[in-house]
């Protein structure tokens, strides 16, 4: 259904563009020149009537497709009843919250519903510093938690451009190397390494804290480093980690729920269990709306006054939740996400024998990234190849976001939960003719 029949960006899409640099702030990422006018399913079509195969899900948000009729249908039926109510108990958000502890693990029995990520990892450790007692935070390098200032001192990078010139940043937090096996900072190999960035976590809180961890935040993934995927042991033993020295156990999923990775819950393919868990884009598909699902022994420190959010737990976006999970389910979204994204790594894994500059292809259900590289034996970025490989497949019709990761070198693929294979191979066709092309 790809259909480009303009120059792009079109004429009409020109003038939003030159609108948005006129009056807009250049602060926001650098994305291909598309002004969406209408999307549905894993379909956009921009303002000019060209259509492009979506593999950006919005980043990250779009699960159940854009526009599902369902939520299109739910959304035009609460808009004239009630949207916001505060604090006021509302129809859908206490069934929203019971939802979420049902279908979490049985330790996780009391949900908090707010609007953005950074709020979940905001309360999160404002929740972790409470109840502990503790005020330290362990997070790692090459996180992403958020852009405001608790979530932003999270972060993995204080040179990117999120966070460099915005210091200084929250006091006590301490950054561990992530399990990025591809580019181990140890100059190690796994498995044969033996999860050393594990035993390295000692020598960290040894040297750079006062012994006083209240908790230690990680993603189920890294997904603006660049879509990395740690060993299920290393998850394992940082779980083991924390419990053994009674630090809370958070995990950041706002990226990787609601089906993303080929499971509910991406943490799922590491058999471990969070104390506090942080969720969001894909949980409305839609709207505004996140979640910080905890244990109540933890959340029953709070008392009234001490978390709230304006327009967190609205009707509108609750019930829009809840009816985006059902959708999930009834459609097996979960197993699909699973099926086609097996179905894409097993090609793109054979792009990566045929291509020199396709580093290393990594994944887990339908979130994939590509690492773009001069060359695969010094494994040195190509950043401006990057760049070009997404804006040659959006000429052809094919939308990724921008490229992310530590070096800016990274390709995610992302797309609806709803494609089909033909569709998958669809953009994939696309992707591999413009690998082609680009690497010479």
């Amino acid at each position: 259904m790809i259909k480009i029949g303009t120059d792009l960006p079109g004429p009409s899409a020109g003038r939003y563009l030159e609108a948005a640099k006129r009056y807009e702030p250049r602060s926001m990422s650098d994305q291909v020149p598309l002004v969406w006018k209408r999307a549905w399913r894993c379909y956009v079509e921009d303002v000019d009537g060209n259509v492009f195969l979506d593999f950006s899900s919005g980043v990250l948000v779009a699960n159940v497709g854009h526009s599902h009729p369902k939520l299109v249908e739910e959304i035009r039926d609460q808009a004239d009843k009630v949207i916001n109510s505060y604090d006021f108990v509302n129809q859908y958000r206490p069934l929203l919250a019971q939802k979420l502890v049902e279908i979490t693990p049985g330790n996780l029995d009391k949900a908090f519903i707010l609007t953005t990520g950074s709020e979940t990892t905001e309360a999160a450790i404002k929740l972790a510093r409470r109840y502990t007692g503790r005020y330290e935070v362990v997070a790692f390098q090459g996180a992403f938690h958020g852009r405001t200032y608790g979530a932003l001192s999270l972060g993995g990078k204080r040179s990117g451009a999120a966070t460099k010139g915005f210091g200084p940043f929250l006091p006590g937090v301490v950054l561990a190397p992530f399990a990025f096996c591809y580019r181990c900072v140890f100059d190690k190999e796994y498995p044969g390494c033996g999860t050393y960035c594990i035993d390295y976590l000692d020598w960290l809180v040894e040297t750079e804290t006062e012994g006083d961890i209240a908790a230690l935040i990680t993603e189920t993934y890294q997904g603006g480093a660049g879509s990395i995927i740690p060993p299920k042991e290393w998850m394992q033993k940082l779980e083991a980690w924390c419990r053994e020295r009674e630090i809370l156990f958070i995990v950041d999923e706002v990226q990787a729920s609601f089906g993303r990775t080929g499971k509910m819950f991406g943490f799922e393919h590491y058999d471990v269990r969070p104390n506090l868990l942080c969720l969001g884009k894909g949980i409305t598909s839609t709207v505004p709306l996140s979640a910080l699902v905890g244990e109540s022994r933890i959340m029953d420190v709070l008392t009234p006054g001490t978390m709230s959010s304006t327009h967190g737990g609205n009707a509108f976006c609750s019930r829009i939740a809840l009816k985006n999970i059902e959708i999930i389910q009834e459609e097996g979204l979960v197993e699909n996400a699973a099926r086609v994204g097996g179905f894409m790594m097993q090609r793109l894994k054979e792009m990566e024998e045929r291509y020199e500059v396709l580093g290393q292809v990594r994944g887990l259900g339908l979130v994939i990234g590509l690492e773009i590289v001069k060359s695969k034996r010094t494994k040195e970025p190509h950043v401006d190849l990057a760049k070009e490989i997404v804006l040659q497949c959006y000429r052809k019709g094919l939308l990724m976001i921008a490229p992310i990761g530590f070096y800016g070198n990274v390709l995610r693929i992302a797309p609806p939960l709803v494609i089909t294979e033909e569709e998958a191979g669809t953009g994939l066709d696309v992707l591999e003719e413009v690998l082609r092309e680009c690497s010479g």
